[in-house]
């Protein structure tokens, strides 16, 4: 009866968790969903795309540096560790951040949202070059990977090069209150700019972003505080900022707030879409593992979406819905391949422990490594393949 009742508690524990796993998840993509409307807000409102970034990333280090201080054991900062966070803030902050706000500025905040979700393709097709992921045409998780890379990368090019005819403009509603309409009117889609050359600055967004998924797993693996690396990363990211708007950035009046919706916009950035998004991201991972983080990616987009349809009057176009539609289809062959290569792993490894066993042939030496193999299921933070962080995402 005791054993029945632990066991019936276990089950009660393990329920309200995973319930708020996908709570949080939810509330993550509807705030990076939210991101991309005000960003686009703020680009329309004027907001230099040199300054935007700087103050961003200013607020986040701020949020990260007493979690990262007080919370995290660091290993001693050496010459090389700081080039490695220079190098990942070059890649993961500004050119990631760059072409984000340069392709948000050329086309709109759903197709941003939907050619996000490249992403884990990408940085699979970029781990199999440099031979961090391996694939095996003989089975089928190896096959699903190559089908979902190529399905994303058609879907990216279908968005570029495709643009189509309307399939649905709803006008944006007219709202009484002034400055609530003042502000969703900057919210549209990008009338007057270079869709195709929007979506090729988006494509080098997404690029940049897999380039530093890749590149953070062997800087973690030798420097395994990941606040502490973001808070860092989001520093060098700041200096690099500043660089540029010393050389392209000579107008003072560009670094002043102007309005309450800049400055909204700027602090829903630092602290939504990187601050608070970050911690929530880490514990998902950490909760639920990157598969499950990452199959959450695609509602971000059908969120993007309604919300730009309802609220904004966003056109959506034949190409892009073509082109979302094989991304999504490709992210999620490309998820169920990878999860299928950690399942056949894990029982490969578990069968050769228990053939190498003194106590293989016992039915109870087989439940305990069996047991041994659920509780060392990993979800792995240093993991290339798959979005340890949406946060810094954009």
């Amino acid at each position: 009866m005791a054993d029945s009742g632990s066991a019936s508690t276990k089950r009660m524990c393990v329920v309200p968790e995973r319930a708020k796993l996908h709570l949080a998840m939810l509330a993550l993509q509807f705030g990076y969903a939210g991101f991309h409307v005000v960003s686009r807000a703020a680009l329309n409102m004027g907001i230099s795309k040199i300054v935007f970034p700087v103050y961003r990333n200013i607020i986040a280090l701020l949020l990260l540096i007493p979690f990262a201080y007080f919370f995290e054991k660091r290993p001693t900062l050496t010459p090389s560790f700081l080039l490695q966070f220079f190098l990942l803030a070059l890649i993961g902050i500004t050119a990631n951040q760059g072409f984000y706000l340069l392709g948000l500025d050329n086309t709109s905040p759903t197709f941003a949202s939907a050619i996000q979700n490249s992403v884990p393709a990408i940085t699979f097709l970029m781990a199999v070059i440099l031979r961090i992921e391996h694939v095996r045409l003989n089975r089928r998780d190896g096959i699903a990977k190559v089908v979902g890379t190529l399905s994303c990368v058609a879907g990216a090019s279908v968005i570029t090069l495709y643009k189509g005819p309307t399939i649905f403009g709803p006008e944006a509603p007219h709202l009484q209150l002034h400055d609530t309409s003042l502000f969703l009117t900057q919210l549209g889609d990008a009338k007057g700019k270079n869709w195709t050359l929007g979506c090729v600055y988006l494509i080098g967004h997404c690029l940049s972003w897999s380039g530093w998924l890749v590149l953070q797993a062997p800087v973690l693996k030798k420097y395994p505080a990941r606040l502490s690396v973001t808070s860092y990363t989001c520093f060098f990211g700041v200096l690099q900022f500043l660089a540029i708007a010393a050389v392209f950035e000579r107008d003072s009046q560009a670094w002043l707030v102007h309005s309450g919706a800049e400055l909204f916009s700027v602090f829903y950035a630092g602290v939504v879409a990187s601050g608070i998004a970050f911690a929530v991201q880490i514990w998902c991972i950490d909760r639920g593992g990157p598969v499950f983080v990452a199959v959450y990616q695609p509602v971000q987009t059908l969120v993007v979406a309604i919300m730009a349809s309802i609220t904004l009057g966003e056109q959506f176009y034949l190409g892009g819905i073509i082109g979302a539609v094989l991304i999504i289809i490709g992210l999620y062959l490309v998820l169920w391949g990878k999860s299928e290569e950690r399942n056949f792993a894990k029982e490969t490894a578990a069968i050769n422990a228990i053939t190498s066993s003194p106590t293989g042939d016992h039915p109870h030496g087989i439940i305990n490594n069996r047991a041994g193999s659920h509780v060392n299921k990993s979800s792995s933070l240093s993991q290339p393949l798959l979005p340890s962080s949406t946060t810094e995402n954009v």
